[in-house]
């Protein structure tokens, strides 16, 4: 039976109307997956001797199991954004002879083949490999992988179990910064409470077994639950909602834009791909920590860092911008037909993105203190950045989409909307401002690179009425082919 469901898998996969459409991004996607898991691979083989090297006092094993507990909820925190939970159509099952709990089963068992359960994998297991290599036991190594297995799939399955909370997001991020920063200001230090841990498994291997149970436990659960809703009556019945209704009445003072602001809001909360786009943002925000602070990046490589000082205040911008007006597919005729100016949903947009990045900016300030006063300066000029050029710029390719998104589904391997227009868009939003800062640093000064980043932002709000009323030409002139593409179904 599993094998014939895996036969109706792969027959609906190749016979999708969709499957000739996005091959060549599918191709894309898997090369940069290609890339992923090379990434790993690399890290895995070479992780041992980076860690001896810089720590030579430090046992490598004991030191990777002291961040193996942030890597847990980070793995919890990106599946809950970005996975996207395997299904089956159960439908025309259900008046079948097929059992329920073979169609659980499978399930369950599908999601323990995604490419978020194997990424892993290729560090740990070359890293294993290493440390039986430089003398380690291996009974010790190979008892300690088995739990780095059966932990990855539990987390899996702990998803399962999230994925649909509205608070998880915000108790694991809570969780993992409160760890981050007790170990930053020396309140706990995470690595020495959690390193002997899992350092126990490596000199007791039979303890690998906790994470058996732990997962035996987890797929149970999952089981229960999913069985108790494969039912015909729970599959055929029409989906009751009560709607809750905001209130939003502090956008009123935007004026004539707050209805598109109010709606886009709502928007953005209500569905799956927005809101993933939405809290996505705030953990671009920590991606300046990844580079801020090298000094290989620095010295040799500076305008890097202006790379990571526009996502951090651009999260939301580059993430939501690059898609309109695609996010309003669904409804697009229905906006069209109003009696509106196309001008005042342009600008909805645009206040929504700038809010959002002023809010990110405001969060930044942090890294003043962290990373000092030119870090600061570039993130400052990033903000302004986008704030100017950016949204003005993604809001004229919105008016080149021609795909259409279904809000409901997630953001992960959901390549509705892209088009070639996402890939060509970051050229000029990332490499302007890096080439700027080149160009004014090696030639000029450090400020002067800063401040020409700054200045291009100004000069684009400075033109914002005109550039505007550019953007609404080209959005009208446009506007009947959008509704055409809008209205094609996949």
């Amino acid at each position: 039976m599993i094998a014939h469901f895996l036969k109706l898998e792969w027959k609906q996969f190749f016979r999708s109307s969709y499957f000739g459409k996005s091959i060549a991004l599918k191709i894309v996607m898997a090369l940069f997956a290609l890339y992923m898991l090379a990434s790993f691979l690399m890290v895995g083989i070479g992780a041992y001797f980076i860690i001896e090297d810089k720590y030579p006092t430090t046992d490598p094993l004991f030191f990777v199991n002291g961040l193996i507990i942030y890597v847990l909820i980070g793995d919890l925190i990106f599946r809950y954004l970005m996975h996207k939970l395997p299904v089956l159509n159960i439908k025309p099952f259900l008046n079948l002879p097929v059992k329920k709990e073979k169609l659980v089963h499978f399930i369950l068992v599908k999601s323990a083949a995604s490419f978020f359960n194997i990424m892993p994998l290729f560090f740990y297991v070359p890293f294993s490999v290493v440390l039986m290599n430089q003398g380690y036991s291996v009974l010790g190594v190979l008892g300690w992988l088995f739990l780095m297995f059966t932990l990855v799939l539990s987390t899996n399955y702990i998803n399962f179990l999230i994925n649909k909370s509205k608070y998880a997001f915000a108790v694991m991020a809570a969780i993992l910064a409160m760890l981050f920063f007790a170990n930053k200001y020396q309140l706990i230090n995470v690595s020495e409470v959690f390193a002997p841990v899992f350092q126990s498994v490596y000199n007791f291997p039979v303890l690998s077994l906790i994470g058996v149970v732990l997962l035996v436990s987890l797929y149970y659960v999952n089981f229960i639950f999913l069985k108790e809703k494969v039912y015909l009556d729970d599959a055929i019945k029409n989906k009751e909602e009560v709607a809750m209704a905001s209130n939003l009445s502090f956008v009123d003072k935007l004026g004539d834009v707050s209805p598109f602001i109010k709606n886009d809001i709502r928007q953005i909360w209500r569905n799956k791909r927005t809101k993933t786009v939405f809290l996505m943002s705030f953990l671009f925000l920590f991606y300046g920590v990844i580079f801020f602070g090298r000094e290989m990046y620095q010295e040799k490589m500076p305008a890097i860092l202006v790379f990571a000082a526009v996502f951090v205040t651009g999260g939301f911008t580059l993430n939501y911008g690059q898609f309109i007006p695609a996010w309003d597919s669904e409804y697009y005729n229905m906006i069209m037909s109003q009696n509106i100016r196309y001008r005042t949903f342009l600008e909805s947009k645009w206040y929504l993105m700038v809010v959002v990045t002023v809010t990110l900016y405001l969060l930044s300030i942090p890294y003043a203190y962290f990373y000092g006063l030119d870090i600061f300066l570039i993130i400052t000029a990033g903000a302004i950045f986008n704030i100017g050029f950016n949204s003005l710029f993604l809001l004229f390719a919105g008016s080149f989409n021609r795909k259409r998104i279904d809000l409901n589904r997630s953001g992960f391997s959901n390549y509705q909307g892209t088009s070639a227009t996402q890939f060509l868009i970051i050229i000029p939003v990332m490499g302007i401002p890096m080439l700027l800062f080149a160009i004014f640093k090696n030639f000029v000064s450090f400020n002067a690179g800063v401040l020409s980043i700054a200045i291009v932002g100004i000069l684009a709000l400075a033109f914002k009425n005109h550039l505007m009323n550019f953007i609404e030409k080209r959005y009208i002139k446009s506007k009947y082919a959008a509704i055409h593409a809008f209205s094609q179904k996949s």
